[in-house]
């Protein structure tokens, strides 16, 4: 069976809904009003194999601020969702990926506790119309929404649209081993019984 989640979340600063596939070859249908950004989830989508649509509304009037965030917040929703129990998944993944100048590294443990450890310094305040601080506010979101471990580092870079790029395909390729189903895991990977 696929695992798939559509998730829904409107407040007064953003309306955004996701339909994700866990299970996917990576397809994605992403419209955020942020191009760099759509780029990036697009990225994420291909690498790690997901199905993705994802459908933003937000405040660009104002900024990016609200919509980026919130994008985390629903799309760790939907992972979390279309996860279930995780029963028979490896949990853990890692990836060091480069990129040209840029080789960043990601590490998740789908352990059902949110911790955030993001060790990246840009060099510029936009790439393209994002705002590269909030490329921190996301992943901040994504981690506690799904309920993981989620750790981000920047070994090294010097272009900072390779840098996020590198960022969004390690976390792709990731958490994408961390999904996977073990045969060996008859349950959770977990001497508690439950993640």
């Amino acid at each position: 069976m696929e695992r798939k989640a559509t998730v829904r979340r409107t407040t007064k600063e953003t309306d955004i809904s996701v339909i994700l596939n866990l299970d996917g070859s990576g397809k994605s249908s992403i419209e955020t009003g942020i191009g760099f950004f759509d780029h990036m989830l697009e990225g994420f989508t291909r690498h790690g194999f997901f199905d993705l649509d994802m459908k933003i509304k937000g405040d660009l009037q104002v900024d990016g601020h609200h919509s980026v965030e919130d994008a985390g917040i629903v799309l760790g929703t939907a992972i979390r969702e279309a996860l279930g129990d995780k029963a028979g998944i490896k949990r853990y993944g890692s990836s060091v990926l480069p990129m040209d100048d840029a080789l960043a590294m990601c590490a998740v443990d789908l352990c059902g506790r949110p911790y955030f450890a993001f060790d990246c310094e840009f060099t510029v305040e936009k790439v393209g119309d994002l705002d590269t601080e909030l490329v921190r506010e996301f992943f901040y979101a994504v981690s506690y929404s799904v309920g993981m471990n989620l750790h981000v580092k920047m070994f090294s870079g010097i272009n900072n649209h390779h840098m996020i790029e590198a960022i969004f395909k390690a976390f792709a390729k990731a958490l994408d081993e961390a999904i996977l189903k073990d045969a060996r895991i008859k349950d959770v990977l977990s001497t508690k019984g439950s993640l």
